[in-house]
């Protein structure tokens, strides 16, 4: 079992920078792959970036690509979404999640309770 559960989460305008964060617990992470969704309202989830927790290989949505960067520290279970050059189609509930297996992607077993993001224009 995983439990996971975000902050950071908050109102900035356009052009401006967010810093979430993803504290994990529970089971061990080697083989783990951490992501971030969002789901906006009205909208499907849909997957914005993801970790290997072994290697740091990471892997981004178009959509972010260039703006946002996830990273992980191990000493700390933590796993962070810089978001800077933020635009209003960035606001949403971001979600950090968690599954274990070869690849980022598939199924995510385990899922935080969300944090709002709100870009204003």
């Amino acid at each position: 079992q995983v439990q996971l559960v975000e902050s950071g989460g908050g109102l900035v305008q356009a052009g401006g920078s967010l810093r979430l964060a993803c504290a994990a617990s529970g089971r061990t992470f080697s083989s783990v792959f951490m992501g971030w969704f969002r789901q906006a309202p009205g909208k499907e989830r849909d997957f914005v970036a993801a970790i290997s927790w072994g290697v740091s290989s990471t892997y981004y949505a178009d959509s972010v690509k260039g703006r946002f960067a996830i990273s992980r520290d191990n000493a700390k279970n933590t796993v962070y979404l810089q978001m800077n050059n933020l635009k209003p189609e960035d606001t949403a509930v971001y979600y950090c999640a968690a599954k274990y297996g070869s690849s980022w992607y598939g199924r995510y077993d385990y899922w935080g309770q969300g944090t709002q993001v709100t870009v204003s224009s």
